[in-house]
């Protein structure tokens, strides 16, 4: 079923490509990858293949790449992807070697891209099961480890129709997963090399803490005498609860991170923002009026340092599909606040536990917790101080990686 399924699905992406430019972008760099590979692989060298299906995943693998990359030189490191969303922005990641697409899981397609590459040993980073490329690897003998993977009842492996296709977990030489159900679940199927060392991304964040830009623009436009609300990853449903609150509040200055940056999407936000005195990030160092206001990022990089300025953040999404990423702003010590579709994320469970982090359901409670952090300082320290100790007590998992697999 399998190999039908990964036939129809070949068929569906070539139609749909002539259609969309993302899937044609990611179609065309599937079909080069090999050719690539030949070209430029240095056939002397030991690669340490990682594969991230996109931006998310790749940043849960980055400091595992970067830790290889310092420690044992002797390696050199190919990283995959599958979506064009994480190829086409770290395609010239200077921390791998050669960087391409992953050729989609047929059996052909795994054959031609494994004889091409020859991998010591590979990192699937945590959705990543692929069937044909896996059992290949494992019949060749190469140690293959799932990183920061979680495992819920609710998936396939766990299902009575799901148990054939659960098969493919046999392939990995070790799982490292996030939690102890994971653990328990795997257990369940009779998978018990496993090790619980929670996940990557929390060294990745405290990374990017040590290495955030000092934004003097921001810090110029940012006041003493006014508390900072800081917006990532915002959204239409998001802002319909937010904005209202702060017509009402204009002793917060409000920054604000859209999820998609675009010159439609900026308008968009200067009208929903017309009561205040809005200015854009490219536009700030012209800017004579600061301090106050609304200032809305139009560019990508700067979020995870524009969080140091916040008093309280906000991250979006939780409206929509499922929350962004929380651990980039709690790293900071802020109180983070996110929609209610937050529950396949083990993060902001945990730090709506410590009460670092809040679900918000409406305009009403959002207003509340609001309030509450303006009315008591006391409660707005303490809340920040548990946001900043959650992330710090997670750090660590790299090194157990790193320590059990190359030593």
């Amino acid at each position: 079923m399998y190999q039908i399924a990964i036939y129809l699905y070949l068929i569906g992406v070539a139609i749909y490509s002539c259609f969309n430019k993302k899937v044609r972008t990611m179609w065309r760099g599937e079909r080069e990858a090999i050719k690539i590979l030949k070209e430029k692989m240095d056939p002397q060298a030991q690669y340490v293949w990682f594969h991230a299906a996109s931006l998310g995943e790749f940043e849960q693998g980055r400091p595992l790449m970067e830790q290889l990359r310092q420690e044992h030189p002797e390696y050199k490191i190919l990283l995959t992807f599958f979506s064009p969303s994480g190829y086409e922005v770290r395609k010239n990641y200077p921390g791998a070697d050669l960087i391409t697409y992953l050729p989609l899981d047929t059996i052909r397609n795994a054959r031609r891209f494994l004889r091409t590459v020859r991998p010591v040993m590979a990192f699937f980073i945590k959705y990543e099961f692929w069937y044909n490329y896996l059992h290949i690897l494992k019949h060749r003998g190469v140690p293959v480890y799932s990183v920061s993977s979680i495992f819920r009842p609710g998936q396939v492996f766990f299902r009575w129709y799901g148990r054939n296709y659960s098969r493919v977990l046999k392939c990995f030489t070790r799982f490292f997963v996030q939690n102890e159900q994971s653990r328990q679940l795997l257990a369940t199927i009779g998978i018990t090399n496993v090790d619980v060392v929670g996940d990557t991304r929390f060294d990745r964040v405290l990374q990017i803490k040590e290495q955030a830009k000092n934004l003097d623009i921001v810090s110029r436009f940012v006041s003493k005498d006014r508390k900072v609300f800081v917006v990532g990853s915002s959204w239409e449903p998001d802002e319909d609860i937010y904005i209202p609150y702060f017509q009402q509040h204009p002793e917060w200055t409000l920054i604000i991170a859209p999820h998609v940056v675009s010159e439609e999407r900026m308008q968009q936000l200067e009208q929903k923002l017309s009561a205040f005195h809005v200015i854009r990030y490219s536009q700030l160092a012209e800017e004579k009026h600061l301090g106050g206001g609304a200032l809305l990022i139009d560019c990508y990089g700067l979020l995870s340092s524009i969080y140091q300025y916040a008093d309280v953040c906000y991250v979006g999404g939780g409206f929509g599909v499922s929350i962004h990423n929380t651990v980039e702003a709690a790293v900071w010590g802020k109180p983070v606040i996110f929609g209610p579709n937050n529950q396949k994320f083990q993060e902001a469970q945990e730090l709506k536990a410590c009460e670092g982090g809040f679900e918000i359901t409406d305009a009403q409670s959002f207003a509340t917790l609001m309030d509450r952090f303006s009315a008591d300082p006391d409660y707005l320290r303490r809340c920040s101080q548990q946001a900043g100790d959650y992330v710090a007590s997670h750090a660590g998992a790299t090194q157990k990686v790193l320590a059990a697999t190359i030593g």
